[in-house]
């Protein structure tokens, strides 16, 4: 919780912070912990190989290519790649694309899981949250170097392609996870330790409503993050949890 109160105040006071390498893999640990505490090992293993092979394979041919997400390359300044894309962006596709089913769970706890529809709708519906914190994210990273747009973009310089690619990215790994009956399918939502994730993807949107170079995004953040954590908040805590998932 230190690292994500290090980016709230960073408008008012430069904390001792670990970068944006270190901040992914501590995240990506407490979401790979908190997935095995509630779903075992084995399930959360599936859920996170699942996410990594599918953003990389994505990731290095949207490089090569541009088709899935636009015309873009990364810089250096995120660590050694394999291939085109840093080892670092498959960490950071898991490190929200399971908060993000958390909060997507809460949201559609009565959907269920064993039925096309239930699977297509909890996975869309997954791929809007995921994909929002993209909204507020991407911008800023860009601006500061660490991958480059190569033809710029309607939206604060990013190609509005971007987001559809997204959209495909994780919508594919939430299908997989369930038709693979990975940890995906046994995510309860309950008060306490279960909810962690909602709150920690609550933080996050924090740290990108508090003021920033672009007012703009705030609003961004503040309707596209903030609005799916304050509904998965209020349904976990007024329901005294819900459990919206489907036995595997």
């Amino acid at each position: 919780m230190y690292l994500i109160f290090t980016e709230v105040a960073s408008p008012w006071a430069k904390l001792p912070a670990l970068g944006n390498i270190g901040f992914t893999l501590v995240f990506v640990l407490f979401a790979l912990t908190h997935c095995a505490a509630c779903c075992g090992w084995k399930r959360t293993g599936m859920f996170f190989a699942l996410a990594g092979v599918v953003s990389y394979l994505l990731e290095e041919i949207g490089v090569r290519t541009g088709w899935v997400y636009g015309a873009y390359h990364y810089s250096d300044m995120l660590g050694p790649k394999v291939g085109h894309v840093p080892v670092i962006i498959p960490l950071a596709w898991f490190m929200m694309i399971y908060p993000s089913w958390v909060v997507a769970r809460a949201l559609t706890a009565e959907v269920e899981l064993r039925s096309a529809a239930g699977v297509a709708a909890s996975a869309l519906v997954a791929a809007m949250v995921m994909t929002a914190w993209d909204t507020v994210m991407d911008p800023g990273m860009a601006g500061a170097g660490n991958w480059i747009w190569e033809q710029g973009g309607a939206y604060f310089g990013v190609p509005l392609h971007n987001y559809f690619g997204w959209l495909l990215t994780t919508f594919l790994v939430y299908v997989g996870a369930v038709v693979l009956r990975s940890a995906a399918t046994q995510t309860k939502i309950a008060k306490g330790f279960p909810a962690l994730p909602v709150i920690v993807y609550a933080l996050y949107s924090l740290a990108y409503i508090v003021p920033r170079p672009r007012p703009a995004l705030q609003v961004v953040a503040l309707f596209a993050m903030g609005l799916p954590a304050l509904l998965a908040c209020i349904r976990i805590w007024l329901t005294r949890g819900v459990s919206g998932a489907a036995e595997a």
